[in-house]
């Protein structure tokens, strides 16, 4: 028997958890014929048949249930073996090795970079490094070994999925705030600005299919009672702002997207009722290295000192 390939296992527990080939390959950013090698690689290296046909896809064999359920602690112990290990480098006070972020843009602009910053020079052998995503494609990256933490948001009414296998820490919460042009009529005097005020302006916001898309689209018809002109749509928070600025178009954006001089735009609370984002980091369940477990601390001092 050959020796088996972690993340081929992991694309076979995938599948148990998922059910079809094509939410595994959609979730992990591969093509189904990918997986499909794949596991039919895995099913050589096994010597034995872990998929059937079933309808228009496959269904795992008794062979292939009983290789997720040792897959899965294979996989835990992995990770757990990747944390002693890292634990005992650690004995000397000094971390090592890598810590990759998965994050979105005002996460990493306000808490990351600032606590990135400062770890390495207290830490020079410990290596950093940041992606942007979304929620959606580093969750799976975070559960195939390919991120250590994942920092993501979700709006009050549009909460996200806790997947099996991670576990979150809330590091903050804060209100969505109406953006306008300084020059606008509502901008002045500094008070909250009704949503139903706005029906007759363009908006704008992240692209379809994002949560601050859904948010704002859901909060415009639950407390204005409209559905927003959402003319502009960009995920670059500076992009929006900018929007709001030049083009006269209106949002609604968290506090820390917000540069600390916001210069031809005004930030005014919602009228009707407070809309809050929640600011969340995302790890594998089981045995953590100190570094990430430093990082946790700091991320979290960092957000309590924003708020």
């Amino acid at each position: 028997m050959e020796v088996w390939d972690l993340r081929r296992l992991l694309l076979l527990r995938e599948l148990a958890d998922r059910g079809r080939l094509s939410d595994v390959a959609a979730a992990l950013s591969y093509s189904p014929s990918a997986v499909s090698q794949q596991l039919a690689v895995l099913e050589k290296e096994s010597g034995t048949a872990l998929l059937e046909p079933s309808g228009r896809g496959v269904r795992l064999t008794a062979a292939g249930e009983l290789l997720v359920e040792h897959a899965r602690h294979l996989l835990a112990s992995g990770d757990a073996a990747r944390a002693d290990l890292a634990r005992l480098m650690a004995s000397d006070g000094e971390l090592r090795g890598r810590m990759r972020f998965g994050t979105l843009q005002s996460a990493a602009q306000r808490l990351i970079i600032p606590v990135v910053q400062r770890l390495q020079g207290e830490h020079p052998l410990l290596r950093f490094e940041l992606r942007e995503h979304e929620f959606e494609a580093a969750i799976p990256e975070l559960r195939l070994g390919g991120l250590d933490v994942v920092i993501s948001d979700e709006y009050d009414g549009q909460a996200r999925p806790r997947p099996e296998g991670t576990a979150t820490t809330v590091l903050l919460e804060e209100p969505l705030l109406v953006l306008l042009p300084s020059r606008h009529r509502l901008a002045r005097p500094a008070k909250p600005v009704a949503l139903a005020d706005l029906a007759a302006e363009p908006w704008v916001a992240s692209a379809r299919g994002t949560g601050h898309h859904a948010a704002v689209l859901a909060h415009c018809r639950a407390l204005g009672g409209f559905d927003p002109d959402l003319r502009h749509l960009t995920n670059d928070a500076m992009t929006q702002i900018e929007a709001v600025r030049s083009l006269g178009a209106v949002g609604l954006l968290p506090r820390l997207a917000l540069p600390t001089r916001t210069s031809g735009v005004a930030a005014r609370p919602i009228a009707e009722g407070s809309v809050r984002r929640r600011l969340f980091a995302v790890t594998r369940v089981g045995p953590r290295p100190p570094a990430l477990d430093l990082v946790l601390r700091e991320l979290s001092a960092q957000a309590a000192a924003r708020q």
